[in-house]
């Protein structure tokens, strides 16, 4: 196990990681103080453990926002799917539909 120092809040946290995980969890932090420097600038020093909880709910309540927009984009890529599926089956349907006069016609010559 891998072991990164990140920095939140301008503060040094050593922490382990899955081998070859460490930059992916350096990014994480430097994500997470972006957060932590919102909240800073909203509400102040307000404790390290009430800072980090309000920067938490904010990155959750954006990762929830965020799978609303997933949620609405798979279901209107369904609907569009759904739709495609009707038009082939309706244009299957009349082209079946067109060869069968068409064989008509060439017989009844």
């Amino acid at each position: 196990m891998a072991e990164v120092t990140v920095r939140v809040n301008n503060k040094p946290y050593t922490v382990g990681c899955a081998d070859g995980q460490e930059g992916r969890v350096q990014e994480l932090a430097r994500l997470f103080d972006e957060h932590v420097e919102m909240v800073v600038g909203d509400v102040g020093s307000i404790g390290e453990v009430r800072l980090f909880l309000m920067a938490a709910l904010l990155m959750i309540d954006e990762m929830q926002d965020l799978k609303v927009q997933l949620e609405e984009q798979q279901s209107a890529t369904a609907r569009m799917s759904a739709g495609a599926h009707e038009m082939e089956r309706r244009a299957a349907f009349a082209i079946t539909d067109a060869a069968e006069r068409l064989e008509k016609l060439v017989a009844d010559k």
